[in-house]
C-alpha cells in the first residue's frame, strides 16, 4: 500500500492527491490517514511542493463533501434518510448515521462543521446537517476549508517529518498500511454481507 500510493502520487502529482481525497470523502476506498502522510513523504523527497499538496488535499476534501451538502439541501432529511437506507449496503452510511450527524450539529451549532472535519468518524457526514439547516454556501466552504486544511496539514506534516527516516519508516508503514487497508476492506465486506434493510415504521 505504501508503494502503491506513493507511486500513484508520483505519476499523478497534485491531481492524484485531489482525486484520492475527494473519493475519500464520498466513498472512502483509502482513508486520508494514509493518503496525506504518504503525500508528505513525496513532498519531503522533493517531488511535490508542500503548498501544492496542501491545496490539492484540502480542495479534494471540500469537493468530496459538496455532494453530501447539496444532497441534504435538495432532498431534505426524510428523503435523504430513505435514500441512505436503500443504498446502505454499498454506501456504508444509513439513516442512523445521518441522525447522529444531525444531533452533533444541533448540539454544537455551525462551528461543528469546522471541528467535525477533524474527526474521522463524522468528517464527511457533518456536511449533511449543514445542508439540511440551509447553512450558506459561503459559511460552509469557510468552515470546511479551515477544518480540512488543518486536518491535511497535520497528516502531511507527519509524513514530511518522517521522511528523514524514509527507508526505515517505509519498512514499518508499508505492512501497517496494508493491514489497515485489509481491516477496512474486511469491515466493508462484512457490512455488505450482513446488512439487513431497515424495517419500515409503517404498521
Amino acid at each position: 500500500m505504501f508503494k502503491f500510493i506513493t507511486d500513484f502520487l508520483d505519476s499523478t502529482h497534485y491531481f492524484g492527491v485531489f482525486l484520492l481525497m475527494a473519493l475519500e470523502n464520498i466513498f472512502p476506498p483509502i482513508p486520508s490517514e494514509l493518503i496525506m502522510p504518504f503525500a508528505g513523504f513525496v513532498v519531503a523527497r522533493g517531488d511535490l511542493n508542500l503548498a501544492g499538496v496542501l491545496a490539492a488535499g484540502t480542495a479534494g476534501s471540500i469537493a468530496g463533501a459538496m455532494p453530501w451538502y447539496y444532497a441534504a439541501r435538495v432532498y431534505g432529511k426524510e428523503r435523504l434518510k430513505r435514500f441512505a437506507d436503500r443504498h446502505a449496503r454499498w454506501m456504508t452510511v444509513g439513516a442512523s448515521d445521518i441522525d447522529k450527524a444531525i444531533a452533533a450539529f444541533d448540539r454544537h451549532g455551525r462551528s461543528v462543521v469546522l471541528f467535525g472535519r477533524l474527526i474521522p468518524a463524522i468528517r464527511t457526514l457533518i456536511s449533511v446537517p449543514a445542508g439540511l439547516a440551509c447553512m450558506s454556501l459561503g459559511q460552509f466552504l469557510l468552515y470546511s476549508t479551515i477544518g480540512s486544511l488543518a486536518w491535511t496539514g497535520v497528516l502531511t506534516g507527519a509524513g514530511f517529518i518522517l521522511e528523514s527516516n524514509y527507508e526505515q519508516v517505509g519498512k514499518y508503514v508499508d505492512p501497517v498500511s496494508k493491514a489497515v487497508f485489509g481491516i477496512l476492506l474486511a469491515w466493508y465486506l462484512y457490512r455488505v454481507i450482513t446488512h439487513r434493510p431497515a424495517r419500515s415504521d409503517a404498521a
